[in-house]
């Protein structure tokens, strides 16, 4: 059912607000004994869970006795990003998530289910795994904190994803992103019924309905009038519809359908946030239906220094590269180490243009920065950000359409993981 639940484009949330709503639906479920919060990581943190988390610790106090970001495969936090994002919450809380080591597999959803559902992309039995913190915690509630925004491996990001990615383990977040890279991420981004999705809802309804899961769920989105990052819905459940109408939500706030497909992109990450591919080729991948064939999408990544956040991820990258579907198709028949980490070739098929349009890089020039060898090296195109900087100054662009001094139209981003942009004739509701 639902506890809590009010959003509109043009509603806005400030920190009260956000509060106030938490502590509405919490007093509604009735006293706690041993919560347990898993937030995004850093790497959400215009999602405003990191105020949520911090709201849920005044709330319970000692009740509440676990922290887990959910890492996926991201690295783990650093001191200070757990302090920026999480204000006063006791450090002490926090906890790690290992996605090789620390997991456990609650059921399997059947090879026949998966087959069905992704149109016979795949056919495999899917692992649910999570955290076994999750299980063996004795907790009496445990809080699902995240934003609901499109996303490119289940559609629309958040609700039980969270729990069985966020928290899950090696082969349940490889066949996972397989199933959406195989079935087709330009069919799934902004859609909220996908076949991954489908996958989690089975495995939530038979193998972890025992688990006492509420799911606070945000819709945040950058107001174009004034340039700010902006909280436009709160969604607090424990079922389906929470997610399903945050996600309605979302497709109205974080979805920009264009009249006309855009013949250059500009695309700034905040070294804050992005110092991978990983991560950063969201880029790539929120803009692929927005970009005209033949087009230009050019990315000022400043504190770029890594392709995977996990090692053995990254060294797959090095390897392969981002060549496009077919061919990383073919390297994963012929390669068994790339069969064994299917995340990995999710991620090339994700990160390329599939050579529709040319992806150009512009790493900081810091000694932990990735190369212009290292750049080219995996199918990218590379360009000196001092020099394209001084043409398009993210401080005086704003985001969408701008007319630059020679005449030139260029479309700008300043946050890719906030949106999902789309020429209309691409996108199929």
């Amino acid at each position: 059912m639902l506890y809590y639940e009010k959003g509109s484009i043009e509603t806005e949330f400030t920190s009260e607000d956000l509060k106030k709503g938490l502590f509405e639906a919490l007093e509604k479920i009735g006293k706690k004994h041993k919560v347990l919060a898993i937030p995004p990581d850093y790497t959400r943190l215009p999602s405003r869970s990191g105020e949520l988390t911090e709201f849920t610790w005044q709330f319970y106090g000692d009740a509440l006795t676990d922290v887990l970001p959910a890492l996926g495969t991201h690295s783990p936090m650093t001191a200070h990003q757990i302090e920026h994002m999480f204000g006063t919450l006791p450090a002490s809380l926090i906890r790690e998530h290992d996605w090789r080591n620390d997991v456990v597999t609650v059921g399997y959803v059947p090879a026949e289910f998966v087959k069905e559902v992704s149109g016979g992309a795949v056919e495999f039995p899917w692992p649910a795994q999570v955290n076994k913190l999750l299980l063996e915690g004795n907790f009496d509630l445990i809080l699902s904190i995240g934003q609901v925004v499109p996303h490119e491996v289940v559609g629309m990001a958040n609700y039980n994803k969270n729990i069985f990615v966020g928290t899950g383990g090696v082969e349940g977040i490889n066949k996972s992103h397989f199933v959406g890279a195989a079935y087709g991420m330009e069919r799934m981004m902004g859609h909220a019924d996908t076949p991954v999705r489908r996958i989690f809802n089975y495995a939530s309804d038979n193998f972890t309905n025992n688990l006492p899961i509420l799911y606070v769920q945000t819709v945040v989105g950058l107001d174009k009038t004034d340039g700010k990052i902006k909280c436009r819905g709160l969604y607090i459940g424990d079922d389906y519809e929470v997610f399903t109408k945050a996600a309605k939500l979302a497709l109205l706030v974080n979805f920009d359908l264009l009249d006309k497909p855009l013949k250059k992109v500009v695309v700034y990450l905040d070294p804050t946030e992005f110092k991978s591919t990983w991560l950063g080729n969201k880029s790539v991948y929120r803009t692929r239906m927005a970009i005209e064939d033949g087009g230009e999408l050019i990315v000022l990544a400043p504190a770029l220094k890594e392709f995977g956040e996990d090692k053995e991820i990254d060294r797959l990258i090095r390897k392969y590269g981002y060549k496009g579907t077919p061919n990383t198709l073919k390297m994963c028949d012929e390669n068994e180490e790339l069969r064994n980490n299917l995340s990995a070739a999710a991620h090339l098929i994700h990160g390329s243009s599939e050579g529709r349009f040319s992806v150009t890089y512009c790493p900081g020039k810091g000694a932990e920065n990735l190369t212009q060898a290292e750049i080219e090296s995996v199918g990218f195109k590379y360009a000196d950000i001092d020099e394209v900087t001084a043409k398009y100054d993210p401080a005086k662009l704003r985001d969408g359409y701008n007319t630059m001094a020679d005449g030139e139209e260029i479309f700008y981003i300043s946050n890719p993981a906030l949106g999902l942009w789309a020429f209309k004739e691409r996108f199929k509701y």
